[in-house]
């Protein structure tokens, strides 16, 4: 079992962490992630734009429910410079309280390393294949979030086994992100050899989460078969529940940004524009009691998710596994 070398490097009991999610990871979902002995991850721009924190607050907010490790997400990609000065603060900030453990996405990782490693702290990179492991391996991250075919969010397009043939002989932590939806999915990943496992989709059917119950009963009633892939949330496919507003708007970017997006420059102002949008349609739609506005992100770990339990219970019940 490779886990207990990524547990004691992080200093948590058990190999899961409560993966970022916009607009999910509300400070109380992360705080429950973290005290049942697996470890939460802030997601900065769900604190502050949806969940109504000053960053600093949040985090410190956080801190009153739960006094274990908990982590932060940079998404790094090229983006104006505004966002990058925000997220360079951010990552400061969440290092003066006390935040060592970061999960770097989308970008160049070599200045969050520099960063966290002078404070002590631990730098994971989600990747999708080897190019981007390779890439941020060479900008010094300790450990790789293995992003598969099957996870929510910008999931990737190969399977947890091929992701970890490919990236094994790194012999850094590998993470497998993607697809747990129940126990059994937990320990097929532990034995295949991953260090341990990032859930998403099975955290939002949570107690704790604070999505509407008509976002949690759309996961609990939904098959892997109901998991598209849309370009339209931020310009990269991202896995969400088909439902009719998906079905109504579909899932293809059109011609205008079809070309916005194969321009070298020209991407950045797309995917820009995209998630401007994005965020407010998601955030809105995640707190609709009501579902009427049924855009949801999920994984195709939805499969095996069929109930809406504490986060306690989750993880005890995949730690049991362990034994």
């Amino acid at each position: 079992m490779n886990y207990p070398k990524f547990t004691q490097a992080v200093g948590i009991q058990y190999p899961i962490i409560g993966g970022p999610m916009y607009p999910c990871s509300n400070p109380e979902l992360v705080a429950a992630v973290s005290e049942a002995g697996g470890i939460g991850i802030i997601q900065p721009v769900s604190l502050t734009y949806v969940h109504g924190y000053d960053f600093r607050e949040g985090i410190r907010y956080i801190r009153e429910m739960t006094g274990k490790p908990i982590g932060m997400n940079a998404l790094i990609e090229q983006s104006s410079k505004k966002y990058h000065q925000r997220m360079q603060q951010w990552i400061d900030i969440a290092l003066e309280e006390g935040v060592y453990f970061f999960i770097t996405s989308l970008g160049k990782p070599d200045w969050v390393v520099k960063k966290v490693h002078a404070a002590g702290g631990l730098v994971y990179h989600d990747v999708t294949e080897r190019k981007w492991a390779e890439k941020g391996l060479d900008g010094g991250v300790d450990g790789l979030i293995a992003v598969n075919n099957r996870a929510g969010g910008h999931a990737g397009g190969k399977s947890a086994e091929q992701l970890y043939e490919e990236l094994n002989e790194f012999n850094v932590p590998l993470i497998c992100a993607g697809g747990i939806g129940d126990a059994s999915d937990f320990v097929k990943a532990i034995k295949q050899g991953f260090s341990g496992v990032q859930l998403g989709t099975r955290f939002i059917a949570s107690e704790e989460c604070t999505a509407s119950i008509s976002y949690k009963k759309a996961i609990l009633n939904s098959k892997e078969k109901d998991i598209v892939m849309s370009e339209r949330i931020t310009g990269v496919p991202v896995s969400v529940i088909n439902t009719p507003y998906i079905q109504k708007s579909g899932v293809k970017a059109g011609p205008f940004a079809k070309w916005m997006l194969g321009g070298s420059k020209t991407k950045y102002l797309m995917r820009t524009l995209y998630a401007l949008r994005s965020l407010y349609q998601l955030k809105h739609a995640s707190l609709d009691e009501a579902g009427k506005k049924d855009y949801w992100q999920a994984g195709k770990s939805v499969e095996h998710i069929d109930m809406i339990e504490p986060v306690e219970t989750i993880i005890q019940r995949f730690a049991d596994k362990l034994i």
